[in-house]
């Protein structure tokens, strides 16, 4: 990974960043710090954009616990999430994955491409007051969305499209089993369901976040390993080791089981007997193309539907904006705005 500083060419300005300054697994809000950096200036193929709000996610809190990153990496910028304003008036949302520009974009390899950066990790982070972003990884922001509210669509819903339609691919009618209420894939997942005529059924271990599941559309909601009524269609799997045995006995014969994150640990042991008799998939998936980022930022317009913001930080709080998320007790998107 090359740190992220020396990827663009600057101006002559100064603006605010929050960056992470170091490892730490066990407080990931104590290496945050905001800073007084240069200001990204437009090189080939890249603009500079105006922040109007950036969301956090998972792959942040991973990135200062350590995960896929080297000590020499650091600081490194936070915040793969964002909405905001080119220099022009566009208001836009940034497809959060960078990748070689002889990949074509939409083309579905850009998903699996060698050298894939998140938008973080490529261009100094988002939760700054501007970002130097691809030209090529803008979408137009739906009209119906804040930029709080669209700054959750690019990982969390994007990635929740494309597990529920372009790899489990639902249709109304269909059962989906949501495990762990509250997180931000999952919320995006009830939502996307429920709106799409599919029998949605959702695990927790927090009667608060079970509660919000059900106002996000979730026909019935359990506690964390408790047997269903019956077995369900499709499995959306973010959690992990603690819900990975109850994901396999909660799927039907030739159902599959969705996984695209590990937040209580990927190391997981499980009966093959009961994947291959019963004809069970089993599928990865991560973000998705640009072209479902334009096909969701669409069912926002058409829907009327608002992501869930669990809570809005400013800039100069972007410590605080992190200990929200590693508390593990928002329920949505924790969105910082410069």
């Amino acid at each position: 990974m090359t740190n992220s500083c020396q990827m663009a060419d600057y101006g002559k300005g100064t603006m605010k960043r929050a960056v992470a300054t170091g490892v730490a697994p066990e407080e990931p809000a104590s290496a945050v710090q905001v800073r007084t950096v240069d200001e990204p200036a437009a090189r080939d193929g890249w603009i500079s954009l105006q922040v109007r709000a950036v969301s956090l996610n998972q792959h942040d809190l991973w990135t200062i616990k350590g995960v896929g990153v080297q000590p020499g990496d650091f600081p490194l910028g936070i915040g793969s999430d964002v909405a905001g304003v080119t220099s022009e008036g566009r208001e836009v949302i940034v497809h959060s994955l960078v990748t070689d520009p002889g990949i074509a974009m939409n083309s579905g390899s850009e998903l699996l491409a060698p050298g894939r950066l998140m938008l973080a990790e490529a261009s100094g982070g988002g939760a700054a007051e501007r970002v130097l972003v691809p030209a090529r990884n803008l979408v137009d922001k739906p009209l119906s969305l804040s930029f709080e509210e669209a700054a959750a669509l690019p990982t969390a819903w994007l990635t929740a499209y494309h597990m529920l339609f372009r790899k489990a691919r639902l249709t109304p009618g269909s059962t989906v089993l949501v495990q762990g209420a509250g997180g931000g894939v999952a919320t995006a997942a009830i939502a996307l369901a429920s709106h799409s005529g599919i029998r949605v059924w959702v695990t927790g271990r927090d009667a608060a976040r079970l509660e919000a599941a059900r106002r996000l559309g979730a026909d019935r909601v359990f506690t964390a390993g408790e047997k269903l009524p019956q077995r369900v269609d499709a499995v959306i799997e973010t959690v992990g080791a603690a819900t990975w045995d109850h994901s396999l006995r909660s799927v039907r014969p030739g159902g599959v089981i969705v996984v695209a994150g590990a937040t209580t640990g990927g190391l997981v042991s499980f009966d093959l007997n009961r994947v291959f008799l019963q004809h069970v998939s089993i599928l990865g998936s991560s973000l998705g193309k640009v072209g479902d980022l334009r096909a969701l930022a669409r069912w926002f317009d058409t829907t009327g539907v608002k992501p869930m913001i669990d809570s809005v930080f400013p800039l100069d709080e972007a410590a605080a904006a992190v200990a929200r998320l590693a508390s593990g007790q928002a329920v949505g998107k924790v969105v910082i705005v410069p």
